[in-house]
Formats: C-alpha cells, structure tokens, sequence
C-alpha cells in the first residue's frame, strides 16, 4: 500500500478511509490489540465521562420526539424552547423484577418527562448496579400509579385522554396526569398487559416539548447546504451560556479520558509502539520526510480509526443504553479528540464549546506521538509472542461466553464483562455526583 500510494501528491489519504483490505484488517486488529488497555486504563474514564453526560442531560427537559435536550453540547441539539419543569420524587415499587417488591425505591424524574421517560428513568434508578442486558426494558413494562387499596390507573404515551389539536397528538406526560400523579406519588412497574392496537391515526403527527418543522424531510443529498445555512444563523448568547456551561461541568471527564488515551507515563500498548514504528520507516523507505504526512497517519490509524469509534459509541464495550441526546454530547467530544490530532487548522462551527482546550489536546496528542518514537523499538518477536498471549486468553474468554450466554463474535467488545464487573460499581461516586451541578 505505501509503495503504491507514496508516489503520488496525495500520501495523507494513506489509512484515512476503508476503501481497501490492509485499512479494514489494521481496524480490527487494532481494536482486539487494545482490548487490554481498555479494560484496564481507559474503560473507567470512558464510562464515568458516559455516566456523567447522561446524568446531566437527564436533570433538564429532553424531547422524545426530537431528542433536542436543554443541556447538551451539540448546538444543533439544543432545546431551545423555554420549557416550565419541575422535579419529581416518585416511589416506585416493581412486580417480577427481581428486586425488593415491597420497598418503594425513591426516584426523581420530571414532571415533562414523558411516561416512557419517566420508566426508563426509575429502572436507571431500581436497576442500579445491574447491566442493561440484565434487566426489563420500559417496553416490556407498565407504569400503573397507585393510590390507597383500588385506586390503580395505568399510565401511558397514548391513551384516550391525549390532548389532540388538529393533525397533532401530544405525547402524555407526568403534568398531563397532574391531577393523580403529586410529588411523593406512589407508582409501580407491573408486567405489560397486551392490548389491542390503536386503530391507524392517518396523519396525525406526535410532538412532545414543542412541533417540530411541518416541513417535509429533504432528501440526503439537499440536507448539507441546510447544515451550512443553519450555521450561518448566530446562537444567542443565552443559549451559547448554557451549551458553556455543560461543557464547564463535563470538562473533568472529558480531561480524565485525553489525559489517559495520550498519556505515556503507563506501558503504550505494544501494538501502537509497534505500528507507530512500522509507519517511522515506511516513511524513511520512501523518503517522505515530511513529519506532518506521518503525524496524519499515525492520527488516521489509532485516532480516526480506533477512539473515535469507541468514544462515540460507549455501547460497544459496555452494557448500557444508547440514546441519541447521550450520542449528540459524544459526538461532539469525539470530534474535539480529532481536531485535536489534526494538524490542520479547522474551521470552528458556529459553536465550538472546547475551542479553548483544543490547543492543550494539540500539543498532548503532539508529547504523545514523539514519545512513543523515543521508547524502545518492539521487535517482531514480542509482537508475536503478545499476540499468541492475546489470541489464548481471547480464546477462552469466548469459550466461556459461549457457554454461558450466546454465540460470540470476533469482537472482544462484545464479551467485555459489564461495567459493574469491571469497576465494581455502576453509580457515581459521591465526589463525582457532587461535581455535577447544573447553572440552572
């Protein structure tokens, strides 16, 4: 590949995309080649950076339907609407779950939040400590309050009581049953009841928080150019405080998880050492002398082509729920950890909340790279020896997957133990929630 492509004008393309055999193999065997550090150095600041977004964006309004939330990083996911909510303490009881059933477990939700909203959080909350995978999901369930001996009512989205305003239904929330459902309300999640479908609602449109556009989707090829107009529109200062503010709050996290990526004050991962070597003389052997070409392709092989999959998809290697307004935030660091290894000047977006830190990141991810050049050379015969080692311990780690839950796949991730294996707990610690303090 590099003999091939290091005669032409464009040798910074090398490992920037897929297109061929050598770049989708060097994405799966770096991947299973870092499965150690992962778990050993950067699942924990992954996942506590994963457990803190989400524990910020929860405490704010977040639209079920547009998945637009008050506190995020993404500006193009900025609920912009003022929406009046309150905090709720619900004490849930849960049927079948594998929990104390007669102990109500206190849980805080939103009185926006829709019914589904408001399950998924109190299974956030009962579940505490148990993996996604291992618990019922808010599909699977009911959320009936409960009032006294009779007083019993299942709550839903859509029910026969949904406000209904021309071709609009808006979801049911927790204000919608305000009337049943206080502050300190007793509820419980009890086994879903089939029912009958809904007859077809042609052309009814559902909203949650606020309408969205009525105009028709545009096609992918047109939706660029409105990305762009959009850009060029200017953010209020009030809502550019709020996306600063999240930033300020996550900014701990988001340093914890650089500082251990690009750090050499532990063993870099063999497998890097090694390549980042192979891409040294690759260089040499064809006198590319440029340090900038190399330091692109070292950023193409284990930036773009290992973290940046990995930063924004958490999912891949823990045992937890995606969701899109968690995703936004993380898209938006992820894209930060690439600037940051780009060379390149880039052209900021209309908001660039880590504009300031870009520089920091720059010159770490800089330390980084030529510190590696300067540690000693890994020979062919430790590589080897490490991935025999990879391949044995890899071997029976899938053996006993397969025993004990399903078929495996060739991604370690998949087999990754549960967070709570892992770090020996899924809540925050109490220093950690402390520092999570909403400006509100």
């Amino acid at each position: 590949m590099f003999r091939s492509c290091a005669t032409l004008l464009h040798v910074c393309v090398i490992l920037c995309r897929t297109e061929t055999v050598v770049e989708k193999l060097l994405t799966n065997w770096m991947s299973i080649c870092l499965y150690a550090f992962l778990r050993d150095s950067a699942g924990e600041p992954l996942y506590m950076l994963f457990r803190a977004i989400k524990h910020q964006v929860d405490k704010g309004p977040v639209d079920a339907v547009t998945g637009k939330a008050k506190y995020t990083l993404n500006d193009n996911r900025l609920l912009r609407e003022d929406v009046e909510y309150k905090t709720l303490t619900l004490n849930v009881l849960v049927q079948g779950g594998g929990v104390n059933e007669t102990q109500p477990v206190p849980s805080k939700v939103l009185d926006c939040d829709t019914i589904t909203q408001v399950k998924e959080k109190l299974l956030d909350q009962v579940y505490k400590g148990t993996s996604f995978s291992h618990r019922p999901h808010a599909e699977s369930l009911d959320l009936e309050w409960r009032s006294g001996v009779a007083g019993h009512l299942i709550l839903s989205d859509e029910d026969l009581t949904s406000v209904v305003q021309g071709n609009w239904k808006r979801l049911n929330t927790l204000q919608h049953y305000k009337v049943r459902v206080p502050d300190g309300a007793t509820v419980a999640l009890v086994p879903q009841t089939p029912m009958l479908e809904d007859a077809d609602e042609g052309g009814v449109r559902l909203w949650h928080l606020v309408k969205a556009s009525e105009e028709p989707e545009l096609p992918k090829h047109r939706r660029g150019s409105l990305r762009e107009r959009e850009r060029a529109k200017a953010i209020p200062e009030i809502y550019l405080t709020r996306l600063l503010s999240m930033k300020g709050t996550l900014q701990k996290f988001v340093d914890d998880l650089f500082t251990v990526i690009l750090s050499t004050s532990r063993p870099v991962p063999l497998a890097v050492k090694y390549f980042f070597d192979l891409l040294d003389e690759q260089a040499a052997q064809h006198g590319i002398s440029d340090s900038e070409t190399i330091h692109i392709w070292k950023t193409n092989s284990l930036p773009l082509r290992f973290w940046i999959n990995i930063v924004k998809n958490p999912q891949f290697i823990f045992d937890i729920q995606a969701s899109d307004h968690v995703d936004a935030v993380l898209s938006v660091i992820a894209q930060t950890f690439m600037d940051s290894c780009t060379i390149a000047e880039h052209k900021l977006g209309r908001v660039s909340t880590f504009a300031n830190a870009k520089a920091d990141y720059s010159d770490g991810c800089c330390r980084y790279y030529a510190d590696i050049r300067q540690t000693i050379s890994a020979s062919d015969q430790e590589m080897n020896s490490a991935l025999a080692e990879l391949s044995r311990v890899s071997a029976a780690t899938h053996t006993h997957t397969h025993t004990h839950t399903h078929t495996h796949t060739v991604w370690p991730f998949t087999s990754m133990p549960c967070v709570s294996e892992l770090f020996g707990r899924t809540e925050l610690p109490g220093g950690t929630a402390r520092a999570l303090q909403v400006h509100q």
